[in-house]
């Protein structure tokens, strides 16, 4: 039987290697970059390249790439007074597009910043209010889950990925540019590239649509133990304050125990101290 196509927008540090994967799956994927210089880099790595903008107007072939059956979009709010406003233009116009295509899936990637700190364990479950979510990014990303997930023409799953660990993302990169460790004694929600491509590629296998996915490591260390053990493999002084007189402090621990339930999937790198040492 002849696999689905697969359209990825934002081929970049996740969707082009998540992209390669799929190739390598025997899947045909369509990938999309805003930069004129990496549509080269899209094709040697055999995807069917893309320039696309979705701003105010859209730029490029947004047609040509919504022809397709499962749409992955991973183009996450970027740094600006008016992100909550323009990233819901962003979904508009794309939602628009995707009304006019075949796409009968969409897969959207979002954050754990959409949690705000409750000082306890937060499930897919706990009611969310864009107007408390953690960060102006946490709020946009919710009014975007609620826009694609109230359409009916598509089904859509939602992952929210915790923070980023991988290639050029490694706890010794972030201490070099580090003056001090903040909030130290509060526990991390990371998760490493090689299980966001895991666990992306196992909703499409499964077919797992219309859920609402967290996607963290299962361990959940303090960010004093995580930048210790970095700074322990670096061999120097750890920025990291004795008494952080925040112990305190709202924190939130993600749970992916849906995600494990559910899909019966095994996180590659369940605990982040592995990454830094």
């Amino acid at each position: 039987m002849q696999k689905e196509r697969i359209s990825i927008l934002g081929c970049g540090w996740f969707g082009l290697p998540l992209a390669q994967k799929l190739i390598g799956e025997g899947y045909r994927v369509k990938g999309s970059t805003t930069r004129e210089e990496k549509l080269g880099d899209l094709k040697a790595a055999g995807i069917e390249p893309y320039r696309i903008v979705v701003g105010e107007t859209v730029e490029g072939d947004l047609k040509g790439l919504l022809d397709t059956d499962i749409l992955i979009v991973d183009i996450p709010p970027g740094r600006r007074e008016d992100i909550e406003e323009f990233h819901v233009m962003q979904l508009s116009q794309l939602i628009d597009a995707l009304l006019d295509s075949p796409v009968k899936h969409v897969l959207f990637i979002s954050s754990t910043s959409v949690y705000p700190d409750l000082g306890k364990e937060v499930v897919e479950t706990d009611d969310l209010d864009p107007d408390i979510a953690g960060k102006p990014a946490g709020r946009a990303l919710l009014f975007a889950e609620e826009m694609l997930r109230s359409e009916r023409a598509f089904g859509t799953t939602v992952v929210r990925f915790g923070g980023l660990i991988g290639p050029g993302r490694n706890p010794s990169d972030f201490l070099q540019r580090m003056k001090v460790v903040a909030d130290p004694d509060q526990p991390v929600n990371l998760i490493h590239l090689d299980d966001c491509i895991g666990v992306v590629s196992e909703i499409i296998r499964q077919g797992a649509w219309g859920e609402v996915f967290n996607a963290c490591c299962p361990e959940h260390p303090t960010r004093r133990s995580f930048y210790q053990a970095a700074t322990e493999r670096l061999g120097v002084v750890a920025p990291i304050p004795e008494d952080s007189g925040a112990a305190s402090r709202p924190f939130k621990i993600v749970s992916s125990r849906k995600l494990i339930e559910s899909l019966g999937y095994r996180f590659q790198h369940p605990d982040p101290l592995a990454f830094a040492r």
